[in-house]
């Protein structure tokens, strides 16, 4: 199959580099040119386990020349818009835009660009770290999941033996608003806290008080999905959340990731849109909220730290 990866952030290398190592024509859409010069120059390095590996991948930031099947949306949320209406013209109207991205209103702000009928929604729960530019690590392997479903020759069931040849555990789901939710309330248990606790994933539920702040946090969006008529896709959010904290113990949380390096997070899709969408039901959020304002200052302040 032929992919566009939108992005080259950590998961975007991730599922860029597996994807051309078994075969599939892959290329790299970007925004800032020096970076797709250097990866042009340098391929996709992928850190695994068993050592590295360097894939070429050709990246781009003005446009195609060989039409995608697939257009794979990797960016931050607040990059969804920007990134959609930059590559529209790029793509044809065979073309399925998949996003994996982390918190609401991807699919929808999509769906505006595209049209309902040629988006899907997905989650997947490895983990990858960006280490500099065309550089990850795999940090912690997992589902991915997308959606909905269709015949066996349809797009979705073209994309997961797709990625299932490349090493992904995937399936299929027919309520992508349930997967969303899911991945949402994860996130909402581990992301804000490792941005402000500077923690790796693992780390978080045995440091003292970060575990009792992650329950609060979890239950208010629960009761907020609860609230929407949304039946998650597990039996116990908070345990999940747990799980979650110990297959991806090594792993460095996209929102640290992107603390780390000074650059907008993605609070305001995460644990922002608990806020929002508590405040539409009468659902009090203050932990949340106080998450939310918090990494809203650090993001905020990035030239006003005092060093050590």
């Amino acid at each position: 199959m032929n992919f566009l990866v939108v992005g080259p952030g950590a998961m975007g290398c991730l599922f860029a580099n597996r994807l051309k190592k078994v075969g599939h024509h892959v290329t790299i859409a970007d925004y800032k040119p020096e970076r797709a010069d250097f990866i042009n120059r340098n391929g996709i390095c992928l850190e695994e386990e068993t050592g590295e590996e360097r894939v070429h991948v050709q990246a781009v930031t003005g446009g195609i020349t060989e039409e995608p099947d697939v257009a794979l949306f990797c960016v931050k949320a607040n990059q969804t818009r920007e990134a959609a209406e930059e590559i529209a013209p790029w793509v044809r109207l065979e073309t399925s835009v998949l996003t994996l991205q982390n918190g609401l209103g991807n699919l929808e702000l999509l769906e505006e660009v595209f049209g309902k009928g040629r988006v899907l929604g997905g989650v997947t729960a490895e983990g990858a770290t960006l280490l500099g530019p065309g550089h990850a690590r795999h940090a912690g392997r997992g589902q991915t999941v997308i959606g909905p479903a269709d015949s066996a020759d349809g797009p979705v069931a073209k994309i997961v033996r797709a990625f299932e040849g490349a090493g992904f555990n995937t399936r299929t789901a027919d309520n992508v608003e349930i997967l969303i939710w899911g991945k949402l309330i994860v996130n909402v248990g581990i992301n804000a806290l490792t941005a402000i606790t500077r923690l790796k994933n693992g780390q978080l539920p045995a440091a003292k008080g970060a575990k009792t702040v992650m329950k609060m946090a979890v239950r208010e969006a629960v009761r907020v999905a609860e609230a929407r008529g949304i039946s998650l896709p597990y039996p116990d959010p908070f345990e999940r959340v747990l799980e979650v904290c110990r297959a991806t113990s090594g792993n460095v949380a996209s929102m640290l990731q992107d603390v780390l390096g000074e650059r907008i997070t993605e609070i305001q899709a995460i644990n922002g849109a608990i806020v929002r969408e508590g405040l539409k039901f009468g659902i009090p959020t203050p932990v949340n909220l106080t998450l939310t304002s918090l990494v809203e200052a650090i993001q905020g302040t990035y030239d006003q730290r005092v060093a050590r």
